[in-house]
């Protein structure tokens, strides 16, 4: 493929932009029998290896060892271990940047299982995973003054007679006790406990990705992903970014009144709204409770598809948001 530059464009930067895009779109059209938690995992080493970053990951019961209960419990079923990634570059003195991606390489609902019909692209269930490293790449490849973080909880939802139920409660890393409202609503659990080892170092930016609620499509659709935060300044800049690299995204409220819809009367907090009502805002309420001490905290709600094909945009696997938080990050802690 050939691409005609016109002045004033550069080149790096596009290359740069192609190959995250790439990077996202050919991770989330992986069919889940060929790209499970191991295989998403070997992307994020090659990752790593290729811009010289650190890497570890947790597997199996060590996840219980090492204190990552709601990401064990989420993928215990699954023949395929459960997993916790762990990305880290730059300098340990520099602003720090933690990206953490829901990694759900297939999603059954569990024992509420979804029809036939809303397992058909759930494949894509790992599209903040995708997102985050397509980011990472990003970041990265620029060579920004930061200390960067990614964690992704790359789990499979599965159903098999250790499958975790509807009424159980379990612990986080963070202590506070979950019950079980919904099994479907796993991509929250398993980004609670991710959350909160990264809000253990205090980023100065932290931002998590999740094809994380069907409530969002119902509000915004599938090209426009939900953005939560409480910090007005990031709010302003992200919409500023987002409308100059034509990367839609829309701000939604963190409503506290509706953190009520996820009380439980035997827990600290149910992982599943009641009545139905704001569930991208319940989710995004949920997984606030998990962040205390970082200085900026955004929630993205990405749908990471295209259900057809538009100008630039095939059928399939979509890098949402990452433009948009590209150019902010590079504002902000510019090389």
């Amino acid at each position: 493929m050939r691409l005609k530059l016109g002045a004033g464009d550069d080149a790096a930067a596009l290359a740069r932009t192609f190959e995250a895009v790439s990077l996202v779109r050919d991770l989330v059209n992986t069919p889940a029998n060929d790209l499970g938690p191991a295989e998403l995992e070997d992307a994020a080493r090659r990752l790593a290896a290729r811009h010289g970053a650190s890497f570890r990951s947790i597997v199996g019961a060590d996840l219980l060892a090492r204190n990552f209960p709601l990401i064990h419990t989420v993928g215990r079923a699954a023949t395929r271990a459960p997993r916790l990634l762990d990305l880290t570059w730059g300098p340990e003195d520099a602003p720090k940047v933690t990206l953490v991606g829901k990694g759900v390489c297939f999603d059954t609902g569990g024992l509420d299982i979804k029809p036939s019909s809303g397992m058909l692209i759930m494949k894509k269930d790992m599209g903040g995973a995708a997102t985050a490293l397509g980011l990472a790449h990003l970041i990265m490849s620029r060579g920004l003054k930061v200390r960067l973080r990614v964690l992704i909880p790359a789990v499979e939802n599965a159903i098999a007679g250790d499958a975790f139920r509807p009424g159980d409660i379990f612990s986080s890393r963070k202590g506070l006790t979950v019950e079980i409202g919904n099994t479907d609503a796993e991509g929250r659990l398993v980004l609670a406990d991710a959350l909160s080892l990264a809000d253990e170092d205090a980023p100065d930016l932290l931002v998590d990705f999740a094809t994380l609620t069907g409530a969002a499509r119902v509000a915004l659709g599938p090209h426009l992903p939900p953005a939560y935060t409480d910090d007005e300044a990031l709010a302003a800049d992200l919409a500023r970014h987002a409308q100059a690299q034509a990367d839609p995204l829309w701000r939604l409220p963190l409503w506290r009144p509706y953190a009520a819809m996820i009380d439980s009367k035997v827990a600290d907090i149910n992982n599943a709204g009641a009545g139905g009502f704001a569930g991208s805002i319940t989710a995004a309420l949920f997984l606030a409770r998990f962040v205390e001490t970082a200085k900026s905290w955004l929630h993205l709600d990405i749908y990471a598809w295209n259900p057809s094909a538009r100008p630039g945009r095939p059928e399939g696997g979509e890098a949402q948001t990452i433009r948009a938080l590209d150019a902010l990050i590079a504002e902000r802690y510019g090389a």
